[in-house]
């Protein structure tokens, strides 16, 4: 017979686990996201077990790539991290492979096909790793959810080799020549986003997703709602920035719950802006991003541990910050040296 338990995570996202138990049969188990959809599955699946036609290959010869990419970007992506550009960015990837191996039965998509895919994409490596990472999640749903799939065919496919990543950073007095000009600008939301930046190493759509409840003047806090990898993130507002924020609050005169508005209610634009300032300064080749990388690095030059900022930066690993670890040697020597005198002498 067939049970269904409900399943709440962490995040409180509720799931429908259905399992079905007949004698003389291996159990047969699957999750959804609506009672409705465990109901008509535990149904069917035991009719079918009872009369000698369930085969657990059977989902993946009765649905298409395309079909499921569908049930994915309707179900899935809405719940996902990242909101609007992480969910925009997804579909068109998704799509991208609906278009190429959309009509082949998910039984046929096999890994061959999805190499022999792969290869006509024209992008960096690491876009493409990009590209595979959206499928792979979307055969991940299909196998552990919805029961669609036994296994998935990414699981036989490495990552592309990416090259190492960028590190373009300003120094002290390039960064104190960009505040100062973009402190003569008329408007003065770039100077304050550009501060914030500097002292936080946010990303721009974090920064220009910040609402004022967001915002703890009292305790001193920024929380990062809107983060690229989904989670909250908290991060100290003192000194100039606190004080460069309250004064942007008290002179606007939008009454926005953006901190950022624009004329139309949406985050203001300030590629333009930013672009203006980073020419009149002379600075080649770099971008708002390079900022993330300027704040990093004056971290990990002022002391701070490749731990301390992976958690400022809100990355789960130090994977992605190992970068910076030369920067940090300074410190590290300086730990190690106390530690010494302390031991052996």
């Amino acid at each position: 017979m067939a049970t269904i338990e409900k399943r709440t995570s962490a995040d409180g996202e509720i799931t429908y686990r259905v399992k079905i138990r007949l004698r003389g049969h291996p159990q047969e188990s699957a999750s959804f996201a609506r009672i409705t959809d465990a109901k008509q599955w535990a149904q069917k699946t035991e009719s079918d077990i009872r009369e000698g036609r369930y085969f657990k290959t059977a989902e993946a010869k009765r649905h298409t790539l395309a079909e499921l990419i569908d049930r994915y970007v309707k179900e899935v992506l809405p719940r996902k991290a990242g909101k609007t550009k992480f969910g925009t960015n997804q579909t068109q990837q998704l799509n991208w492979w609906k278009d190429q191996l959309g009509a082949y039965l998910l039984s046929e998509v096999t890994h061959p096909r999805i190499l022999e895919a792969r290869s006509k994409l024209k992008v960096q490596p690491a876009t493409a790793n990009r590209y595979m990472a959206a499928l792979s999640h979307t055969f991940t749903i299909a196998v552990r959810e919805w029961g669609w799939m036994d296994d998935s065919p990414m699981r036989k496919i490495g990552k592309l080799k990416e090259p190492r990543g960028r590190v373009r950073f300003l120094s002290e007095s390039e960064c104190k020549r960009l505040l100062l000009t973009a402190q003569e600008l008329e408007d003065k939301a770039l100077y304050t986003v550009l501060v914030l930046a500097l002292s936080t190493g946010a990303r721009k759509g974090e920064i220009l997703s910040l609402t004022w409840d967001d915002v703890d003047f009292k305790r001193e806090r920024l929380i990062f709602q809107e983060t690229k990898n989904g989670e909250r993130r908290s991060v100290p507002l003192n000194g100039l920035p606190h004080a460069v924020l309250k004064e942007w609050q008290h002179t606007r005169s939008n009454t926005s719950d953006l901190v950022f508005p624009s004329l139309k209610d949406t985050p203001v634009r300030i590629d333009r802006p930013f672009a203006d300032v980073i020419d009149k300064l002379g600075i080649d080749n770099f971008r708002f991003h390079d900022l993330r990388h300027t704040a990093a690095s004056h971290f990990a030059m002022n002391g701070a541990s490749l731990a301390e900022i992976a958690e400022i930066l809100g990355h789960k690993t130090l994977q992605m910050v190992k970068r910076y670890a030369h920067m940090c040697d300074t410190h590290t020597s300086k730990v190690i040296e106390r530690m010494n005198a302390k031991m052996f002498t």
